[in-house]
């Protein structure tokens, strides 16, 4: 409890000791060098969810936890409305390759999110899990926070663990608002390591 003549402020201590432990801790079970075992099983679940190694120890680094689940806005989808909702085939190759990871995504404005949902997981061949409509343009911080956990509150994820891949510079910034793992350009993601 804070003594006479503290300003209520935060313990400016904290993150410094928090860092100095966390490191001292992980000096203490890994040593100076990661073991093989650890860098091989890295490399594995990279190529599970389909990212380069440097980007997934990023994120590992960055958040402290695995990957578990991938949002994707209508644009990062690649999806053109034609007769019917198409999707490249590249896109179907690599969503499909995916494994122990969850796929959402936005349904575009004026959709409903549920048959979008439906309709996008028939077209990609893989399930979607969880959709919620896409908002228009650039969004404030808390409209961008509300936008993401909708889509994710269903599932009871958190958002540093969920990667948002997308074309426009608004949903990156919706990324950094709701504190995603990151944000990846759709055509980074999907053409990489193709």
């Amino acid at each position: 409890m804070a003594g006479i003549g503290h300003n209520g402020g935060p313990n400016q201590l904290g993150r410094g000791w928090q860092r100095h432990c966390w490191t001292q801790s992980r000096k203490a079970l890994i040593g100076k060098r990661m073991p093989i075992e650890v860098v091989r099983t890295r490399i594995n679940r990279a190529r599970e969810l389909g990212l380069e190694y440097p980007q997934y120890a990023s994120i590992l680094l960055g958040s402290g936890r695995d990957v578990v689940g991938f949002l994707f806005t209508v644009d990062g989808l690649q999806l053109r409305l034609r007769k019917r909702l198409e999707m490249p085939d590249a896109v179907q190759e690599k969503l499909k390759g995916l494994e122990r990871v969850q796929l959402m995504g936005f349904a575009p404005s004026g959709e409903d999110a549920e048959a979008f949902r439906a309709e996008v997981s028939h077209v990609a061949g893989v399930p979607f899990v969880s959709t919620a409509p896409e908002a228009e343009g650039p969004l404030g911080w808390s409209a961008a926070r509300v936008a993401v956990r909708a889509v994710l509150d269903p599932l009871q994820l958190p958002s540093d663990a969920v990667v948002m891949i997308g074309t426009r510079d608004h949903e990156a910034q919706m990324a950094q608002a709701a504190k995603m793992a990151r944000f990846i350009p759709s055509d980074a993601y999907f053409v990489q390591g193709a």
